[in-house]
């Protein structure tokens, strides 16, 4: 049994909430009508939600939950610290191939209407699915919808990530002036972030290092471009911890801030505070992209704010609710939310703004606060 072996692979903080998760789960199997929900991790791909509902954290598994069973189906390479990780019923597939213990398992159960993630399955492996006597069903929203409210100690996770963020920072910028190449601050960041107790960076992502004109590129990949005194340089990262992770992004000038990019770090700063006036739950996240976009739209660069003005974070970099034109979601109690407006002028430069603001009756509460929203100056 797990319990008597020793702890080789360490539980996570939110290990403890795993049953109240699954009960949120099979309210959902309830209201849904369906006899089981199954979700798959293939070569790393959808751990998040593997980790949420089960604790495990390997590469490669199969998760069964019916209304009154949990089961982990793995290799011979993760049983161990399924076994340590997870509360689930851990199933060795041994030499078959998953699907094969899969099948054999929703027979002997007598499964007919099953769940499964339509949104993160491969089209090989839902016409592989398709074999096996059930009737699927997609229920892509379940996993998502139980992730969106972070609960009080996913809160605290995110909040460390971002503590770890804001020292690696400030470590990495002592270690970096005009001269320097854009991937050494990546790579600073990275060090600086594992060295201080963090799990690294977003591992999913490679953080956004652009200078000079190259911050006209919202996505910039850290490139050897080697930033000028009189130049500036975009910086968007982040930490994980348990997990969890935090996003930020600042604005960083060599010797002196050029005017120009000074005066719109100032109008960003102003979006961003006129966004956070109107965050609260029950308002149309698409209400809020508008209030922050109206403000640079009225000083000109309305046509230069070229993405949305945020979106939710957890597990991910990128989960549900969207702050953008076009989406419909509602904000709610428990959302944890980027806020980031930015201006991008090709062949001038660009510049954004980004902080972490967890959504409650009260207002917006900003969880990345240790890093300053100054404009930095280095060199």
């Amino acid at each position: 049994m797990a319990a008597a072996r020793a702890s080789w692979w360490r539980k996570s903080m939110t290990y403890e909430r795993i049953p109240q998760r699954l009960e949120g789960l099979r309210a959902q199997l309830r209201d849904q009508v369906l006899d089981g929900f199954v979700l798959f991790v293939t070569e790393g791909s959808n751990w998040e939600g593997a980790y949420y509902i089960s604790g495990f954290r390997g590469s490669s598994a199969t998760l069964l939950i019916t209304h009154d069973e949990e089961i982990l189906i793995t290799d011979g390479r993760y049983t161990v610290q399924a076994e340590e990780q997870s509360r689930f019923e851990v199933v060795d597939q041994g030499q078959r191939q998953t699907l094969e213990a899969l099948k054999e398992l929703l027979g002997a159960r007598r499964l007919r209407r099953v769940g499964f993630e339509g949104e993160r399955v491969s089209y090989a492996l839902f016409k592989k699915l398709e074999c096996i006597d059930v009737k699927w069903v997609d229920s892509s929203s379940i996993i998502p919808s139980l992730r969106r409210c972070k609960d009080a100690l996913e809160v605290s996770c995110i909040r460390k990530a971002a503590a770890f963020a804001a020292s690696a920072l400030e470590e990495a910028l002592d270690s970096f002036g005009p001269g320097d190449a854009e991937v050494k601050l990546s790579a600073l960041l990275e060090f600086r972030l594992r060295m201080s107790g963090a799990e690294g960076g977003w591992k999913s992502h490679e953080f956004i290092v652009a200078s000079g004109e190259r911050s006209a590129l919202p996505h910039g990949a850290p490139t050897d471009r080697r930033l000028m005194p009189g130049e500036w340089l975009t910086l968007d990262y982040g930490a994980r911890y348990e997990g969890y992770v935090c996003d930020i992004t600042r604005n960083v000038a060599a010797k002196r801030r050029y005017a120009w990019a000074y005066d719109v770090h100032n109008l960003l700063s102003e979006a961003q505070k006129v966004a956070l006036e109107v965050m609260k739950p029950g308002v149309a996240a698409k209400d809020v992209d508008a209030a922050a976009r109206a403000v640079i739209q009225r000083a000109g660069f309305g046509a230069y704010f070229t993405h949305g003005l945020g979106h939710g974070i957890g597990l991910e970099l990128h989960e549900a609710p969207r702050l953008s034109p076009s989406s419909d979601d509602v904000l709610q109690e428990g959302d944890v939310v980027t806020v980031e407006p930015g201006v991008y002028v090709k062949g001038r430069g660009g510049l954004r703004l980004e902080d972490d603001y967890l959504i409650t009756a009260d207002g917006p509460l900003c969880l990345t606060e240790g890093v300053p929203k100054e404009f930095f100056l280095i060199g």
